[in-house]
């Protein structure tokens, strides 16, 4: 017998309720046309659901909507309503189970128990632990949290039904939480591995064989736990941002949705609510995926805007629309009334001073990769600029030698244009964090250096993704990760008042990063070996970059502070040294 389900799915939509911002690139007579519209939010997602859940009815399959976690953070939404607004939306929406994000435990438990107090749906931690104590803010116990069982190491599970079967959902996240969140002291966080297979045990036990692990472990470790543990049907997941499906026409990635590890399908669905992926998936009788299509679909605007500076003729410009919009897995802009009434009445309206205060001008875009690749050798082009704001408003009252900032900590590019302080609050910088001084040898900021970029690129050691790539200002280095570890920072340099001079073991140099940086999260443990540190005062991560764009001149190319060699590379990466 097939046993047919009906799946919808989203993940790390980081408070995205409106449309994002999307680019396409599409041929046109040879050359790339650059091409902008809005995709996606709350209200256009709801309307997607309510069409997947009323086809499913009629198909007679029973339906899913599973949320890969990280709702938390991203935009000015999360910063005004610290959850509440993220709750509030995915009741709307309705889904079926979330699994808890590292950014979703940013904040420490406090807000997931406020969050948990007001959704409708369950989350699911399967291998956090939480202890038992008086706190207000502790999450033991809490009936809509499924977090692991310490009776038998085995993950709470949601069962839903499946024809004559049961189908069997639980939680999966990050097992270094520690490394890269806030989290609690009461609060720890279990290996993945260990508890998913102790899960699956107990369920064939019970005679269940039809199992989803709904993960926020990230694709590659997705691909790890679907090799390393038998018996998992499917693997819904996020954490990564990654967009699987063809999408190599529209200048964007060309990744298999539902690509296959060890007889197990991994879906994922993007970021940030640009997209919704959509699945209609069979099962065999013992739990086997047997069928699976779908993708990942965007819900895009009708009206298409040019980004090239060469204007096209009204058939050009019809065509190149046309490449888009008759894309396969283009949906449209319909949107759900209910849900865009609530974003704009009780929501939009505390935003709408902060968009309307413009702090500068751009006159170019400002990309932001986080690791170095071949379109930019040097990574990131906005996170120097972020780590130069750092330095510049620490050194207006303090000694500093360098900032040194972490990629994940940016989230977009700053496009040309005007930028709003919403923009920067919103978007670019939305953690309020506290920017921390603090002394330390060469040796060991030699060693953070290295530790974070072989956590960024898995390079001896699994990492924890690739947010913790290190961009500096007053600091430049070269790395080669073919080199043994321990040795690969080949050169590091700091800028004195007489010009660029060797970083010496031995002696002591003033950094200054954000708190978050300064903890030893995500491979920069090393700089827990400070020999003192102390908060910048009145001077935040976001504040200090918008008040370095009132004055910067940003029409000059700065030279770039790092050269990378990957350990996948034979070639050189092209370094400027000046």
């Amino acid at each position: 017998m097939r046993y047919r389900l009906s799946l919808t799915h989203i993940n790390d939509p980081h408070s995205h309720f409106e449309p994002s911002k999307v680019q396409f690139i599409v041929d046109h007579q040879g050359s790339p046309v650059r091409i902008s519209c809005h995709s996606g939010g709350a209200a256009r997602i709801g309307y997607q659901l309510q069409q997947a859940r009323e086809k499913a009815k009629q198909c007679q399959q029973e339906f899913l909507f599973l949320h890969g976690g990280d709702s938390f953070q991203g935009t000015l939404y999360f910063r005004e309503f610290k959850g509440l607004a993220n709750a509030h939306l995915l009741n709307e929406l309705q889904p079926d189970a979330m699994v808890l994000g590292n950014h979703d435990i940013d904040g420490g438990s406090a807000p997931i128990v406020n969050f948990l107090n007001t959704i409708n749906f369950p989350l699911l931690a399967g291998n956090m632990l939480t202890e038992a104590n008086a706190s207000v803010s502790s999450l033991h116990g809490h009936p809509r949290l499924f977090d692991v069982d310490p009776q038998d190491n085995c993950a709470k599970v949601l069962l839903k039904p499946l024809a004559d079967k049961q189908l069997a959902i639980f939680g999966i996240t990050l097992t270094d939480m520690a490394k890269i969140a806030n989290i609690d002291a009461d609060t720890q966080f279990l290996c993945a591995h260990e508890i998913a297979r102790n899960t699956i045990a107990k369920l064939h036990q019970a005679g269940i064989y039809h199992i989803i692990v709904l993960s926020h472990l990230g694709i590659d470790g997705d691909r790890r736990l679907a090799q390393d543990v038998e018996g998992i049907s499917l693997i819904v997941g996020g954490h990564s941002h990654t967009l699987q499906g063809n999408f190599s026409d529209l200048g964007l990635s060309n990744l298999v949705y539902g690509e296959t590890h060890n007889r197990t399908p991994i879906v994922h669905a993007g970021k940030y609510a640009e997209t919704l992926g959509m699945a209609d998936i069979e099962f065999d009788d013992s739990g086997k995926v047997i069928l699976l299509e779908g993708g990942n679909y965007f819900m895009q605007d009708k009206q298409l805007l040019l980004d090239c500076e060469s204007p096209l003729s009204q058939a050009d410009y019809a065509n190149v629309c046309a490449k888009v919009h008759k894309h396969p897995l283009m949906l449209g802009q319909q949107a759900l009334t209910k849900i865009d009434e609530i974003v704009k009445q009780r929501y939009q309206p505390a935003l709408v001073k902060l968009r309307q205060d413009i702090i500068c001008q751009v006159p170019r875009p400002f990309v932001h990769n986080r690791l170095p690749g071949r379109a930019f050798p040097h990574g990131s082009q906005l996170a120097p600029l972020v780590s130069q704001s750092l330095y510049n408003q620490t050194k207006q009252d303090l000694a500093v030698d360098f900032a040194l900032h972490n990629a994940g900590g940016v989230r977009q590019s700053l496009a040309a244009g005007p930028v709003s302080r919403a923009d920067i609050l919103g978007s670019i910088l939305p953690f309020e964090i506290p920017l921390v001084r603090y002394h330390i040898q060469g040796q060991y900021l030699q060693m953070a250096l290295e530790s974070a970029i072989n956590a960024a690129t898995n390079n001896s050691v699994y990492g924890t993704g690739t947010g913790s790539f290190p961009y500096t200002w007053g600091l430049r280095f070269d790395y080669d990760g073919r080199l043994p570890l321990g040795q690969r920072i080949t050169r590091l340099e700091y800028l004195s008042d007489a010009g660029w001079r060797q970083v010496e073991p031995d002696n002591a140099y003033t950094g200054v990063s954000s708190a978050y940086t300064v903890m030893g999260k995500e491979g920069y443990d090393p700089l827990l070996r400070r020999e003192w540190q102390q908060t910048v005062p009145n001077i935040t991560l976001p504040s200090a970059f918008i008040d370095f764009l009132k004055y910067a001149d940003l029409t000059s190319h700065a030279l770039p502070t790092v050269n990378y060699i990957s350990h996948n590379e034979s070639i050189l990466v092209s370094a400027i040294k000046g």
